[in-house]
C-alpha cells in the first residue's frame, strides 16, 4: 500500500511486525532469517542505520566496501525472500542497523 502524497509522491503505508537490531562495525555482520525460507509471498522490510553502512541481501550474504550503500539515519524500504538475512559493514564508523518485518 502506498498514500500518494500532493504532487504524485509516494508515502508507503506499512505496519511495522517484528525488528531486530544488528551491530554495525569493521567486519560483515548478518541479521536473523527474516521469516521462514519456502513461505511467500516475499515480505517487506524497513532499514534504518545509525551510521553510514554497506548491506548486502541473501541467504548466506557478506557485506563488503562495496556492497550497497545506506547512509545514516535514512529509511530504506526493500523486498527480500522469506529466509533470507542481510548482512552489515561499517562505512566509516560503527552503529546500529534496526531491521524491520512490514506487515502490508
Amino acid at each position: 500500500m502506498a498514500l500518494i502524497l500532493n504532487g504524485g509522491n509516494f508515502l508507503p503505508t506499512v505496519k511495522l511486525s517484528t525488528s531486530q537490531d544488528v551491530t554495525v562495525g569493521a567486519s560483515s555482520a548478518q541479521s536473523a532469517a527474516i521469516g521462514t525460507a519456502g513461505q511467500t509471498p516475499n515480505k517487506i522490510i524497513r532499514l534504518v542505520s545509525t551510521t553510514a553502512c554497506r548491506i548486502a541481501l541473501g541467504t548466506n550474504p557478506t557485506a563488503t566496501s562495496t556492497s550497497t550503500f545506506l547512509p545514516a539515519n535514512v529509511v530504506e524500504f526493500t523486498e527480500i525472500s522469506p529466509g533470507e538475512k542481510i548482512a552489515v559493514i561499517q562505512d566509516t564508523g560503527g552503529g546500529k542497523l534496526n531491521v524491520s518485518e512490514c506487515i502490508l
